[in-house]
């Protein structure tokens, strides 16, 4: 062997020797968020059971992509993000409990690449704690594991600010901050442009022109698809984001704050919004958000870097205007990504409190946190607890109605109309069709043309007057839930 090999041999012994100990501290910086990210899967699969039927919308997103059942009106504010998210199982097989691990795994992964984005802006245990924060919260378990938009957004949200405050020293961030915010705006355009109005603030005032460009571009690329759907089925971009206001109540200055707050002894949607607030105790943790924000930021201003904690804290307050000041009902999800950016932030604050700038701990302080974070977490796993029961009981009703109008004849193909038509629809395999409201999607006169040729069937609350055309088909009473039939076409379903 030459000299000149040995010397390469031991050059490359010393940059491995060198590199070593590189990637044995990446590891154990990421150790601490995968942990986080590993139990918040673990606490999704035993906390919310894997067997909780679809939900409303969920069925809606779900019979895109599934042959269980036609696809359901897909109404104005409505994405397809979440149809392709969740494509790779449903377009295969139908089981709920199959789709609840794979969004508990993917939801799980995606914490991990989130929080991993905020390598070097702040400490890897204040963002480990971050993560704990955001993941331990009864609306973030909740929805983990759910064919629903909300928590996607929250996790895109975190990727691309984290990103996006990285991108100056880092420019593979840029690719980051360009699927961050891709991921919000292919989940909820319009969310995804409130998150990143503070981000594209900064780049233009800051005259970072590529950040502002990547962002922008991440933003057109993943609402292209809602773009071209409001051309191809709209009449245009205005007239859909004219209908997607008038399906969700009419946009406009009105203060849904106390609709929020009675949202949180755990509604999923609060619409009408009446009815007592919850209980103090329910509601503790979300008022203390905002201060312990202002901790954080008292904390980075203290430190001389108020950026990394001010960004994300605009973007916290944009997600959450519209759901607080600008929509008339409320829904504990859609606040979502607003967690999830000032959850950071304040994980750091709380760090001073119990840490010295020496780095030793403060034990009265610590132990005071202790407490209150163990009532915390008492807190939101009531709540949960609760949701999960009555959502398992309510679906489960629907299952039993459709077993029971199965038995009287209602197969597919059919039709559905009236009361939760589309939920049931799709656990009966049938289409779903509305004459008005924000689902509406047929006419009387094609029921009645669908009733010649397939089973079609009413839906009502128990003692609800049925439609005019339905009064004389045959009533039956089953599980909360009213159902007539249309009578069978005595020409053998000639049309």
């Amino acid at each position: 062997m030459s000299h000149g090999t040995n010397a390469t041999l031991v050059g490359a012994g010393r940059h491995d020797a060198a590199a070593a100990p590189a990637r044995s501290g990446l590891m154990r910086g990421n150790t601490p968020l995968a942990l986080v990210a590993g139990a918040f899967t673990a606490a999704q699969l035993l906390l919310v059971r894997p067997d909780m039927g679809l939900g409303w919308d969920e069925t809606v997103y779900v019979s895109q992509v599934s042959d269980r059942a036609p696809a359901a009106f897909f109404s104005a504010p409505r994405a397809r993000g979440i149809s392709l998210l969740v494509a790779p199982v449903t377009l295969w097989s139908s089981s709920t409990g199959l789709l609840r691990v794979f969004l508990a795994v993917l939801s799980g992964l995606a914490l991990f690449l989130a929080l991993r984005a905020w390598r070097g802006l702040f400490p890897t245990l204040v963002l480990a704690g971050g993560g704990a924060l955001f993941a331990t919260l009864w609306v973030t378990l909740y929805y983990g594991p759910q064919a629903m938009p909300n928590l996607w957004v929250a996790l895109g949200a975190l990727l691309t600010v984290g990103c996006f405050l990285r991108a100056r020293l880092d420019r593979r961030a840029l690719w980051g901050t360009a699927l961050g915010a891709a991921l919000m705006a292919l989940m909820r355009p319009t969310d995804a442009v409130y998150v990143a109005l503070p981000l594209l603030a900064v780049a233009l005032a800051g005259r970072h022109w590529r950040l502002g460009l990547v962002t922008s571009a991440g933003l057109l690329a993943g609402a292209l698809p809602w773009v071209v759907e409001a051309y191809t089925s709209y009449g245009g971009l205005r007239e859909r984001l004219n209908e997607a206001s008038r399906v969700q109540g009419g946009l406009g200055w009105n203060i849904a704050v106390d609709d929020q707050m009675r949202s949180m002894a755990g509604r999923t949607l609060c619409r009408p919004c009446t009815g007592s607030m919850p209980e103090p105790v329910l509601m503790v943790w979300w008022f203390t958000l905002p201060l312990l924000a202002l901790l954080g930021l008292a904390v980075a201003v203290r430190a001389r870097r108020t950026a990394r904690t001010l960004i994300p804290l605009a973007c916290a307050a944009t997600a959450a205007f519209p759901y607080l000041f600008l929509i008339g009902y409320a829904a504990p999800r859609f606040l979502t990504p607003a967690y999830a950016l000032l959850a950071v932030p304040i994980a750091d604050g709380l760090r001073h409190l119990v840490r010295t700038p020496a780095g030793r701990w403060r034990p009265l302080a610590t132990g005071v946190l202790a407490v209150a974070l163990a009532g915390h977490l008492a807190v939101q796993y009531a709540v949960l607890d609760r949701m999960v029961d009555r959502t398992v009981a309510h679906h489960g009703s629907w299952a039993r109605n459709v077993a029971t109008m199965r038995s009287l004849g209602v197969r597919p193909p059919c039709l559905l109309t009236g009361h939760e038509a589309i939920p049931v629809a799709y656990y009966a395999g049938c289409a779903s069709g509305a004459v008005r409201g924000n689902n509406a999607n047929t006419t009387r006169a094609e029921i009645l043309r669908t009733a010649r040729r397939e089973p079609v069937a009413v839906l009502s609350v128990p003692g609800a007057a049925p439609p005019s055309y339905a009064r004389d088909w045959p009533l039956h009473r089953l599980d909360n839930m009213d159902v007539r039939i249309a009578p069978a076409p005595r020409d053998g379903g000639a049309a």
